[in-house]
């Protein structure tokens, strides 16, 4: 056999073990029944083994109403699902988030609130850390234990705060979400609880993200940021499976 048709035939099972696909949503948050703005989603990734992977995920910001985007955030994931690095730019209030990692061990953040001087933090990386939009991925990987009524535990980054805290993600059944399978994340520790409410999240049986229920990153005003019931419209699947 000659040795170019031999490469041909390795490559092969390569190159269709993974490719390059696209999924994309979107989602509108409402609060009190009061349309707020919608959100677009663009995730670039592969299809490793027949399942996603995301690689690059950009999302942009419109308020209700409106063609203009007032707010635009960017993940890169790299090999590293639940630790995006994340930047993330809110110009009507002069907000900026960086969210890096120098090396293997370090996390790096670099934060401009509205009115207040810039701050930065060095954090060390630990075990089944999850980094913003990561969530979303941290479900999707444990989708038959949740499915099975297991609960898990993480450490949810809290960039604004510069430090990481121990949650819960749990399966719950509210009726507040009309999703095949509704999960909750909240704070593990009994302080923390008092002061930060739980987020809800709806999923299709597909895997696809349909309904967040909580906080948002979306500002209120210089205080505050927005509460708000998000639900999500699946645009583009990918050529693969979200979940096994």
């Amino acid at each position: 056999m000659k040795p170019g048709f031999l490469l041909i035939i390795v490559l092969i099972p390569t190159l269709s073990a993974t490719a390059a696909t696209r999924f994309e949503f979107s989602g509108t948050a409402a609060s009190g029944g009061t349309e707020l703005y919608t959100e677009f989603h663009q995730v670039q990734g592969t299809c490793s083994d027949g399942q996603f992977a995301p690689k690059e995920h950009r999302v942009s910001y419109q308020r209700a109403g409106s063609d203009s985007l007032f707010a635009e955030k960017h993940l890169s994931y790299g090999e590293a699902p639940f630790t995006p690095s994340v930047s993330f730019r809110q110009p009507d209030f002069s907000e900026q988030l960086d969210i890096d990692y120098p090396n293997e061990s370090e996390i790096s953040i670099r934060w401009q609130a509205p009115e207040s001087a810039p701050v930065a933090y060095e954090l060390s990386r630990v075990n089944n850390l999850v980094v913003d939009a990561g969530f979303d991925h941290f479900v999707r990987a444990n989708w038959a234990a949740l499915n099975a009524g297991e609960s898990l535990s993480f450490q949810f980054l809290a960039p604004t705060r510069g430090e990481h805290y121990e949650f819960t993600l749990e399966p719950i059944s509210t009726g507040r979400l009309d999703a095949d399978l509704e999960v909750q994340i909240r704070p593990a520790g009994l302080l923390l609880r008092f002061l930060v409410d739980p987020i809800l999240l709806g999923y299709r049986a597909d895997g696809a993200l349909t309904h967040y229920l909580g906080l948002t990153n979306i500002r209120k005003n210089t205080d505050t940021n927005h509460t708000a019931h998000i639900r999500y419209q699946v645009l583009q699947l990918p050529n693969c499976e979200l979940t096994r």
